[in-house]
Formats: structure tokens, sequence, C-alpha cells
């Protein structure tokens, strides 16, 4: 090669590679910020979406999750009320939003382990649709009966249930609802045939014991407490496997007779599938954290709440049983959607 020819590609490098040089770092300056806006999280507001009208219990537990969770992550955690379909509605739109950790939702028995079996087509899979976690808290349905009524105790309910087949009948707030599901379970492990009478809603169900158009109802412990205490209704049994701790005096139906009889309503946190490890870790540790502090553990007991701040894996597990657990008996007591 001529001294010409080496002299020009020489001053041709002198040119060119500091300027791909300057191009290469300009690159690696201006995608630093993208990959660090990226890798941290939160950096912007967190949806909290709730399946079911203000005021319910999903409802009152994202309203005193989420102040905190804002102030643990340092974000504004807004909450949405997305009502419809008994859960389906809100939980859809969480199943299709995107797995950034920026999206959560109040998942329930309803939302994420009855429906499925309940309804002919679910928008969404309970399991495969969504990342677990953290369970809020269990909160048991309590047996209960006008003051008036003759009944006395769990034993009286199914003595009369066996004279009379049909003559005795338990209200709820809707098909597949826990509160009929708890009616369902009743009958089949006493062996004994009630009459079904589902009410829009609880409020109209212990309506129509208050005016003892029924027998009984299977309530939510939160709603039934007041009429409790205030000598409305006579409490016979809870639904869970433990005595509540608003009503330590009144027997669990297992204790009751019906050994091994038990249902509880839960609440939990869920994410869409696919949201990162460290986010979801992350979540889990907060919740579980804000669960456990003493102000908010008093104030879920006095709700009638059972809290817990069981994590991913163990969530995911107690779900999974949760589904199987209420197919079986949505399908033997032949239970549709209304």
């Amino acid at each position: 090669m001529s001294n010409t020819k080496l002299t020009s590609l020489r001053r041709l490098a002198s040119v060119v590679l500091p300027a791909l040089a300057l191009a290469a770092g300009i690159t690696a300056i201006t995608a630093a910020p993208a990959a660090l806006a990226q890798d941290k999280w939160p950096s912007r507001p967190i949806t909290y979406v709730v399946p079911f009208a203000p005021g319910g219990t999903t409802d009152i537990l994202a309203r005193i999750l989420a102040p905190r969770l804002s102030t643990a992550l340092g974000t504004p955690v807004v909450i949405e009320n997305k009502a419809g379909a008994g859960g389906n509605v809100g939980s859809d739109f969480v199943a299709r939003a995107a797995p950034d950790g920026y999206t959560i939702l109040g998942g329930t028995i309803s939302s994420h382990a009855i429906n499925v079996s309940l309804y002919a087509k679910m928008p969404y899979d309970p399991v495969k649709n969504f990342q677990p976690i953290s369970l809020v808290g269990t909160l048991p349905n309590v047996l209960v009966v006008h003051a008036n009524s003759p009944y006395r105790s769990v034993a009286d309910v199914v003595a009369a249930a066996r004279a009379k087949p049909d003559a005795v009948s338990f209200a709820s707030s809707g098909n597949g609802t826990s509160q009929h599901l708890s009616g369902e379970l009743f009958k089949t492990m006493a062996g004994v045939n009630m009459l079904h009478v589902p009410f829009k809603g609880s409020a109209p169900a212990t309506q129509a014991l208050l005016g003892e158009q029924v027998t009984l109802v299977f309530e939510n412990v939160l709603a039934a407490i007041p009429l409790i205490q205030g000598g409305k209704f006579r409490a016979l049994a809870v639904t869970s496997s433990t005595r509540a701790a608003l009503l330590p005096d009144v027997p669990t139906l297992s204790e009751a007779g019906l050994k091994g009889y038990e249902i509880v309503s839960w609440q939990a946190v869920f994410a869409p599938a696919g949201v990162a490890q460290p986010i979801v870790q992350r979540l889990a540790t907060e919740v579980a954290k804000i669960i456990n502090e003493p102000d908010v553990k008093a104030r879920l007991i006095a709700l009638g709440v059972e809290p817990s701040g069981m994590g991913p894996a163990e969530l995911g597990a107690f779900q999974k049983a949760e589904v199987q657990k209420w197919a079986n008996l949505i399908k033997s007591a032949n239970i549709k959607a209304e």
C-alpha cells in the first residue's frame, strides 16, 4: 500500500472513530434513564380495583389498606370500584391489565373461587390469569334464627328439617353466594332438605328473617352482629373451623355436630399474571406488614375479619383448593347463577 493511501486511511479513521465513540456514548446516556425508570417501581400511581360497589366488605378493606400501601410505596394508591356479575367485571378488567405492578385487585371467594363453577361462561380464569399477592383475612358466616324462633341449637334445626322436609327455609343474598353455599353444605352434611329462598342482596335476606318469612339465614358475621347484639337474632353456630372473635360463646358448626364443616368468606389481593417477581414480593411484604400493624389488626377483628397476611405461594395453593372445593359442591347441588 502506498504512503499516500495509508495517510488517507489514517486521516479517515481519526475522524470516523471519535464520531462513532461519541454516538455510542450519547446512545448509552439516553438509554440509561429509560432503563432506570423501568427498574424503579413504583414511579406512578397504582390502581386498586374493587370489583364490587362501595360500602361492602371488599371496599372497606381496600380503604383500610390503600392509604397505608401508598405511604409504604411512596406513590398514590387509587381505589376504583368496578362492580358487576358477582365480581366478574372488575376482575376481568384486572386480568386484562398490563402486568406491570400498577393495577391490583381486591379478590374474594366469589370472584376467585366460586364464580368459575357458577357461571356458564367466564371472561377470565381465576387461577391462570392472576398472580396471588396476599390473603388479607377470612370472614365466617353465622347461622341465625329470629329471636322468637323455637330453635335454640343446630340439633333443633336438623331435627325439624328431618321431620318435615322443606318446612325449614333459609334466605341468602343470591344463588352461589357464600351464604347460599353455607346452606347447601349444611344440607349435605346434615342429610336434610331445606328450602332455599334467594334474594338480591344481604339486606333483603336479613329483612325476610326479621319479618319471620324464613326460618334462618347464614349471614355474614359483620352484618349479623348488630342484629344479634340488638336481640333481634339468635346465633346458633358459626361456619368457620374456629370460633369467631366477636362471638366467642357461639359454637362452630363442627362443634355443633357437623364434624368438618367449614366455610369462610375470604378477601385477598391479586395482580395480573406475569408481574415481575420482585414487584410481587414487594407488594406481598408491604400488605402483610400493614395487616399486622396493631391498629389495623384491631380494626379488622372489630369488623369480624380474621387477619392473615398469607403470602403469594400459600395463597395460590389455598385458592386452588377453594376452586376445587366449591366446584364439587356447586355440581352436586346443581347450583346455577341467577
